[in-house]
């Protein structure tokens, strides 16, 4: 595995290399992947159902949302059993009741679906099938004192009987080795390597070593090892575009104020990096030129 990774790489891809960074939604890409493939999938439903031996990767049916659009919702994963039930099933590493709300909006949408899909008549008098659903959260963070089972009316309502009530199993992995327990740990395997190396390249593959000698996940992680690191990795990392405009966007709004100000003789330009710490000194030469021009 090292050599395949580590090998010599041309010049021109160094910097490329060295550039890149883990992808923010590094752990939600591996938990997509990893469960798009059905022999993974068997093995989380064996996970959530050992007493049926029975069903086989046939039954299942991957009927997770994925809007393409801006505004559309989607969900980690779902799936059905058969025609009988419905699982949806998140993951999550930071701690929030408001998952209830989405896993009840990822519901709804999956109902819809189902009911397009059966070309059910919801105004007829007859009674439409209704696959039960269960839902789970695999919650990757530290347990604590969590619940098994947190649920809309409790969490949001008071403990009030409503209209409507949501309950979501919370998955925290356990001591054995199945499918859920090793995604947990390799999140927490990538947490210690990132904490050590950064997220980076680095971090990304030792991460895999490490879960490979660890017996989590290996099978998947031996047979996509060039696909996993293609995922977890980006040249351009979401969250770092994401600062790089926040602070363009405040860089620019304080130069307009700047300009705005020094107009209208409240402050001078050599008054403007006292109160625009956000400009650099190049920026307030520019700021100085223009007025300049416009005297």
């Amino acid at each position: 595995m090292q050599g395949e990774i580590l090998q010599e790489e041309p010049k021109e891809k160094t910097k490329e290399k060295k550039d890149a960074f883990a992808k923010y939604t590094v752990k939600d890409s591996v938990f997509t992947t990893l469960f798009q493939d059905k022999k993974y999938l068997m093995q989380l439903y064996r996970a959530l159902h050992p007493e049926d031996t029975e069903t086989t990767e046939d039954a299942l049916t991957d009927i997770t949302i994925r809007n393409v659009l801006t505004n559309g919702i989607f969900n980690d994963l779902a799936f059905r059993v058969g025609n009988k039930v419905m699982f949806l099933v998140e993951q999550q590493s930071l701690w929030t009741m408001n998952i209830i709300v989405r896993v009840l909006m990822y519901l709804v949408q999956t109902y819809h679906e189902y009911f397009e899909e059966q070309d059910a008549d919801l105004y007829g008098s007859k009674k439409v099938h209704v696959p039960e659903p269960e839902l789970y959260m695999i919650f990757t963070g530290e347990r604590a004192s969590r619940p098994e089972t947190i649920s809309l009316s409790k969490e949001f309502f008071g403990g009030k009987e409503c209209a409507i009530e949501v309950k979501v199993k919370v998955l925290y992995g356990g001591k054995g080795n199945d499918i859920i327990s090793q995604y947990v740990n390799f999140t927490k395997v990538y947490n210690e390597q990132v904490k050590q190396y950064g997220r980076s390249r680095e971090a990304v593959t030792e991460t895999i070593r490490i879960c490979k000698d660890r017996d989590v996940l290996r099978e998947f992680l031996a047979g996509r090892e060039k696909e996993v690191i293609s995922i977890m990795m980006a040249l351009f990392d979401e969250e770092k575009i994401m600062r790089t405009h926040i602070a363009s966007e405040k860089k620019e709004t304080a130069r307009k104020a700047a300009e705005k100000m020094l107009k209208a003789g409240k402050i001078t330009v050599d008054e403007i990096s006292e109160y625009f710490t956000d400009l650099s000194e190049r920026d307030i030469q520019e700021i100085e030129k223009e007025l300049l021009q416009t005297i």
